[in-house]
């Protein structure tokens, strides 16, 4: 779990931009990780799971409760964008999530995050919103939007 440990923080760190505070560091990643309802997913460049030691160009983290799942995280490097890694990503989400007997997938996210055409194409759908929820680092307040699809 070390090595996958290494690589979910590979991605972090160049996948979320610092200014909107979305990153997780490596002790929350840890303290996740060793909770029975949270999974991971990674991939390679190649869209494939990366063997030891290959990095990985995608990361994905969630959270299962009975019924449902979270998205609490998912990155892409980004030189390997728009090449279909989050889209796919997200689709082994949703059979791991079904597998798990999970009849919806949720997520949230800050209202002016781009990734939002990315997960409308993968059939979620808008649910809800929290006011001011983000707050960047200069002090700009954002909502949140939170998203389901029904699997």
């Amino acid at each position: 779990m070390i090595d996958d440990l290494d690589r979910i923080m590979a991605v972090m760190e160049v996948a979320f931009d610092p200014q909107w505070g979305e990153a997780w560091n490596r002790r929350q990643i840890e303290g996740s990780l060793v909770l029975p309802t949270t999974h991971y997913r990674l991939l390679g460049s190649d869209g494939q799971s990366p063997a030891d030691g290959e990095p990985a160009a995608a990361f994905a983290l969630v959270r299962a409760a009975p019924g449902e799942e979270e998205l609490l995280l998912i990155g892409v490097v980004p030189e390997e964008r728009r090449r279909g890694l989050g889209a796919q990503l997200l689709e082994i989400l949703c059979e791991d999530a079904r597998a798990r007997a999970a009849d919806r997938l949720f997520l949230e996210m800050r209202e002016n995050n781009p990734a939002q055409r990315l997960y409308r194409a993968c059939g979620f759908h808008p649910i809800g919103r929290r006011k001011e929820y983000y707050k960047t680092s200069d002090g700009m307040r954002i909502d949140a939007i939170t998203f389901a699809k029904s699997l």
